[in-house]
């Protein structure tokens, strides 16, 4: 998934960093409002957006100080005090000179380091941004203070809890909500969510934006409601040479519907557009599903049962993460996820099984390599999806079940299997012989 956490010294605050891909291309991510390098990989699609960027370029990431893993209680820092975080985690990885991408929050530090430190960078991306964040008469999408006041207080009162995501990610589910809540809780206190808003309220880089002279490429998308796509508009025209590029969709955050924007980003930094691969793959499949899970949820009642389930969503996705698997569809209490690797798979299976164990739940889970037609938007069509539901229906609790191909596939691996014997699978024509993975 990812190289370990480590930290660079800028001035006596330890910020944390992380450095995955394999590009040529040095691109420093500065994230929005506060960040969670480890806990940003169990998001699935934050996880996939992570990792088409590492695959162009050397992704630089960090915590900002005073939220995720970095030193917090460090009071208020102003951009010019987290432009030095950049230049120390660049030196400590050995980057001299580097693309910048700042979404949301990390926008408006992005856009004054580059006028700071042209010598250091080779170009910029935003996506969501602002260059203010208190109206104006010459700015009148941004809040009043007043709002802003208002907003840090319900962020206070309600931090990790119930957490308004309306307007960064409209349509939630109620997994993703859980997940978003305990990365908020890890990142920041309530009394830190509450002061950075109203350090972000003094943000202004008006006059900041005509002095960048990198190439810039600008992103919003039409119906963002956290930053209006005026303010995009803004930002383009006042920085020389800008490219503004239009999105449609009401989503903040950037890793949602995000093919389009990355493939035209990754032209921009390296001159090449991603080349189209073919529809049609071989890929190895996992299913999982919790076993008794209509009697637990009678058994728990609904909301506890929620609590419990969005526990289970973000083991699974942990491990599917550790093992580089594609969350391709969630239904209900059940997983379907992607490998390109089919011992990653089962590795996985197995992981994901102890992992919610922990939690008191059972699990099974069905493997099955073969080809499969995958959809620009991620879905995934072909009798190997069918065979893979099937083994898994004949998994028993707690059993990893795999077909024949997936099998042969793995000899040589270390994995040790039981012999299961031949099975008749609805809707499969002849019998097919299944094994158990042993561990």
């Amino acid at each position: 998934m990812s190289d370990r956490i480590r930290y660079a010294k800028s001035g006596d605050v330890n910020i944390a960093y992380q450095v995955t891909g394999g590009g040529e291309l040095d691109l420093v991510l500065v994230s929005g409002f506060f960040s969670h390098l480890e806990i940003q990989w169990e998001h699935a699609e934050l996880a996939r957006f992570l990792r088409r960027l590492g695959s162009f370029s050397r992704l630089i990431r960090f915590d900002k100080r005073g939220t995720g893993l970095s030193d917090r209680g460090v009071g208020l820092p102003d951009l010019e005090t987290r432009m030095d975080d950049v230049r120390a985690v660049m030196d400590a990885v050995g980057s001299e000179r580097a693309a910048l991408f700042g979404y949301s929050e990390g926008g408006p530090m992005c856009a004054l380091f580059a006028a700071t430190y042209p010598e250091r960078t080779r170009a910029l991306v935003l996506y969501g941004t602002y260059a203010k964040r208190l109206r104006s008469e010459d700015y009148p999408w941004a809040p009043t203070w007043e709002q802003r006041v208002a907003d840090a207080r319900d962020m206070e009162e309600n931090w990790g809890e119930n957490v308004d995501l309306s307007t960064m990610l409209p349509r939630a589910d109620p997994a993703e909500s859980a997940w978003f809540h305990r990365m908020a809780r890890a990142s920041l206190s309530p009394a830190g969510a509450r002061d950075l808003i109203l350090m972000n309220s003094k943000v202004d880089v008006r006059e900041v934006l005509p002095s960048v002279q990198c190439p810039t490429l600008v992103f919003h998308r039409t119906g963002d409601l956290d930053s209006r796509v005026d303010e995009g508009r803004y930002i383009a025209g006042r920085i020389p040479g800008a490219r503004f590029v239009e999105l449609p969709g009401d989503v903040h955050v950037p890793w949602a519907d995000m093919d389009p924007m990355l493939d035209e980003m990754e032209e921009f930094l390296t001159g090449a557009r991603p080349i189209p691969v073919g529809s049609r793959i071989l890929a190895t499949l996992l299913f999982t599903d919790i076993v008794g899970s209509t009697q637990m949820v009678r058994r728990l009642g609904d909301r506890a049962w929620a609590d419990l389930l969005a526990e289970h969503h973000a083991a699974v996705r942990l491990e599917l993460g550790r093992f580089s698997g594609d969350e391709i569809d969630t239904a209900g209490d059940g997983f379907l996820a992607l490998f390109d690797g089919p011992a990653r798979a089962l590795r996985s299976a197995l992981a994901i099984r102890d992992a919610v164990r922990a939690l008191g739940l059972e699990v099974r889970a069905g493997v099955h390599t073969g080809e499969v037609e995958r959809a620009a938007a991620g879905e995934i069509r072909g009798i190997a999806v069918h065979l893979a539901a099937r083994v898994l229906a004949a998994a028993a609790p707690g059993e990893v079940l795999v077909s024949r191909t997936t099998y042969d596939l793995v000899e040589g691996s270390g994995v040790e299997f039981d012999d299961r014997g031949p099975h008749e699978l609805k809707g499969i024509e002849g019998a097919r012989r299944l094994y158990a993975v042993r561990g």
